[in-house]
């Protein structure tokens, strides 16, 4: 089901996956002309908080969840990547260090770009540059969105917003005519929500005994969409 009309997910993704499509062909063999390719694994960490960028990465399969740690280190969840979207520039295009962490959420293929390649494309490429500051507006339109809209629901409220989101994530990799499958960890779903993981338990029973979703093991299928964008309470 479609969420046009139902629920602004355009204010949830970062669509950082735009910066790369048809990028003129000389900038594009230039800029990849050292990129290497590495398999992670489920929670193998891409960049740490705090370290130097050494370049930017880039999602060729698999999700990628971006957090930062609190004094206990505890995780909380900033933003779910998919393929497609880049990752890292942030920290290169500032000259600081990275202000979060990013680690696999899954089985992933990345690519890396070194900093230097990054930043001669860069500054050679007018197309490059002017996607990279629409898609930093459209960041900050979308971290500003999810501060206000969390600082003022219910953890209720605020799963079936997760759930929303996800079930778009997990949408894009789902053949046509298959289930779409939410494939988290309940501490990564809590993460997320910033709650306990008790109280997601606790609400996914009521959701699944209300027919809203199903679970199997740590996968969630959501049943009734317009179901969880009325509990979001989202307008």
């Amino acid at each position: 089901m479609s969420l046009t009309g139902l629920f602004p997910i355009d204010k949830w993704n970062f669509k950082s996956e735009s910066v790369l499509n048809n990028l003129p062909e000389e900038e594009f063999e230039h800029l990849c002309a050292n990129m290497t390719e590495k398999q992670y694994e489920k929670g193998d960490v891409l960049f740490r908080e705090g370290t130097v960028p050494s370049g930017i990465f880039f999602i060729k399969k698999g999700k990628i969840k971006k957090y930062k740690l609190d004094h206990d280190s505890k995780e909380h969840i900033i933003y779910v990547a998919n393929p497609g979207e880049l990752l890292g520039y942030h920290a290169i295009l500032s000259e600081e260090r990275y202000p979060d962490s990013a680690a696999a959420l899954e089985e992933s293929v990345i690519a890396f770009i070194p900093k230097k390649d990054f930043l001669d494309t860069l500054q050679e490429s007018k197309v490059l540059s002017q996607r990279l500051l629409k898609t930093l507006s459209h960041e900050f339109a979308v971290l500003t969105n999810s501060i206000s809209v969390f600082a003022q629901r219910s953890v209720r409220e605020r799963l079936a917003i997760m759930l929303i989101v996800l079930r778009e994530k997990f949408k894009a990799e789902t053949a046509e005519g298959e289930e779409i499958a939410i494939n988290i960890s309940r501490n990564d779903l809590a993460n997320m929500v910033g709650t306990a993981k008790e109280n997601v338990v606790r609400f996914l029973k009521e959701f699944k005994v209300a027919g809203i979703l199903n679970a199997n093991g740590r996968k969630i299928f959501v049943k009734d969409v317009k179901k969880l964008v009325e509990i979001s309470n989202y307008s």
